[in-house]
Formats: C-alpha cells, structure tokens, sequence
C-alpha cells in the first residue's frame, strides 16, 4: 500500500499558559532572555484578554480538517502539526513523519503572505531537518493570499461585517487590511525591502497584503480601504508602516465614522488579534469618536477550511504535472 502524504501544517507557536510566557518570549528572541519589564508587559497583556492561549488547539483543528477534506479523494493523507517557537516543533514532527514512513509531503504555513523573514523561516527548518532525517520530501504552499478562494472568503468576512453597520455609516466606512509588521530595510533604489529578503523589483510581502486587499476591495467594490501593519517588535529597526493606529486615526480625521479591521495576515485569534487589536487598535478608535469592527477571524471556520483545501489541491496539481 503506498504510504499516505504528510500534510505539515505551521504555525508561529504559543505559550501553553501564564507559566509558559518567559520560556516562549525567550524562544522568540532566539534565546536571549527579556527583560523584566517587558516581560510583565507581555504577562499583562495575556491577562487583558484572560490568559488565553488558543493558537495550538486552533491551527490543530484546521490541520485536521483541511486534511479531512483533501481524504474525500482517492490520495490517502496524513496531518500533521509543526509550530516555530513551541512544542510541536517543526524538527520534531518531521523525525515523526519519517518515523511513521511519510515519504512524500507538503508543508503549508498559516500565513497568506511570503516573506523571506516569515514564511520561508519555517521553510528552512523543514528542508533542514528532513536533510537531518533523510526523510520526507517536501514541497511547499508559500503564499496563497492571493488565491481566488481565499480572496471569496475574505470578501465574505468584510461583507458580513459591513451589514451590522446603519446604512450611512456603511457608506462612509473605511476598510484596513492588515498584516504582522516586519523590519525593513532600504534597497539600492531607495524603495523598502523586508530586512532579510532577497526581492528585487519590490517587496513581494507588502505586495501581497496590497494585492489581497485590491483583490477584495474590487470583489465588494468597496470606495475608501487601504493596508495598514500591526503588531511591531521591539527593535531598533525601521518596521512596515504605517501601523493600524495611525491609519485609524488618519481614517478619524478624514470623517470617516467607522473604520472596518480585516486582519488579512492572520487566520487565527491569538495576542496580535485579541489584544493588538481588540483592545489597542480599539481603543484609539473609541478616543478618536470612531466606531471599530473587526472581520470575525478564520480559526477552523469550515469555509476556510474549504479554502485551504483548494489551495492544497491547486499547488499538489501544479507539482504533479509534467
């Protein structure tokens, strides 16, 4: 019998809970420790939303469903989860799918939009330790922000968000897209660059975030929308601007009464979403005397995971033909 495609689905990874923030934040600073104070921000940060940390159980649920969908043809498939800065690590579920004798695989990351400093990070760490193992072999969905069923899907949240408005405040509503802020850099022609990528003509993750947010405004014919980036590290770096506070209160001062948050970037509530925006990006909003509504995200909504499937059978089409 043959043996079935892995399907490797990552993500960011998350603390597992209050107990776990400083083991987590220190992972994502590449093991150097944060300070005190930062680290009682970011403690108080999950507070303020509850201590929840639903990202795991989230992107488990939409590992398995999307492979749920891709069964229903006559390949067989394996699901299977890898997270960046948490158990399970990537490295680890690649030894398990060599060990469960995965020959073949796709790897997919829970990010719409490629970046050299996002997406293609855990694509190195994949091809590292299958390089390791001696097994799988990969290929890999690297962006689909673009993708025609995500596009449908994401019209759909605006969409739905739009109709809890009055009629004259929908009108007047302004949309932001947005997406995780990354340092930048700046290229021989003066134009900016994310601050480890290799794009030449322009920014191929900028790009994308416009084109999905084009894409959709052209869908819902929306007349005042643009891109907006969130959520920022702690750097000294310049970073993509210009942030989702400012765009709202640019957005205020041009009298728009509502500003529409569609978090185009992200296809799962975790911190950057239930802080970030819900408290932060809100709050300017309520001190600038606009409304703010923010698209419901896609977590393990059955219909994105109908979009993940189309975009898994699109590229596994694309990869098998001659």
């Amino acid at each position: 019998m043959t043996a079935p495609i892995g399907v490797l689905v990552m993500a960011y990874g998350t603390a597992s809970g209050p107990d776990d923030i400083e083991r987590y934040y220190t992972d994502i600073r590449g093991g150097r420790a944060p300070s005190p104070e930062h680290l009682a921000e970011l403690r108080d940060r999950y507070a303020a939303i509850g201590n929840v940390f639903p990202l795991l159980d989230i992107t488990r649920r939409q590992a398995d469903g999307l492979v749920d969908r891709l069964r229903e043809g006559e390949t067989a498939f394996r699901a299977y989860l890898g997270m960046k800065h948490s158990a399970p690590f990537i490295a680890e579920t690649v030894a398990e799918m060599r060990d469960e004798g995965i020959e073949q695989a796709v790897g997919v990351v829970m990010a719409p939009h490629w970046s050299g400093m996002s997406v293609e990070t855990y694509v190195e760490r994949v091809l590292a330790a299958a390089a390791e193992q001696g097994a799988p072999s990969f290929t890999f969905v690297r962006e689909y922000g673009s993708h025609p069923s995500f596009v449908r899907f994401l019209a759909a949240r605006v969409a739905s968000a739009l109709r809890t408005l009055p009629d004259e405040a929908r009108a007047a509503a302004h949309v932001l897209f947005t997406a995780h802020s990354l340092p930048t850099r700046v290229a021989e022609d003066g134009s900016l660059r994310c601050k480890v990528c290799t794009c030449d003509d322009a920014c191929r993750y900028r790009g994308g975030l416009q084109e999905t947010a084009d894409l959709v405004g052209d869908t819902l014919g929306l007349e005042s929308y643009g891109i907006a980036w969130q959520s920022a590290g702690r750097t000294p770096d310049p970073w993509w601007g210009p942030p989702v506070e400012e765009s709202i209160l640019e957005a205020a001062a041009m009298g728009h009464p509502v500003v529409v948050v569609c978090s185009a970037g992200f296809v799962a509530d975790h911190l950057e979403i239930l802080y970030d925006l819900d408290i932060e990006a809100r709050s300017v909003a309520e001190g600038a005397g606009i409304r703010f509504v923010r698209t419901e995200m896609p977590n393990d909504d059955p219909a994105f995971l109908d979009v993940l499937s189309d975009v898994l059978r699109d590229h596994l089409a694309r990869v098998a033909a001659p």
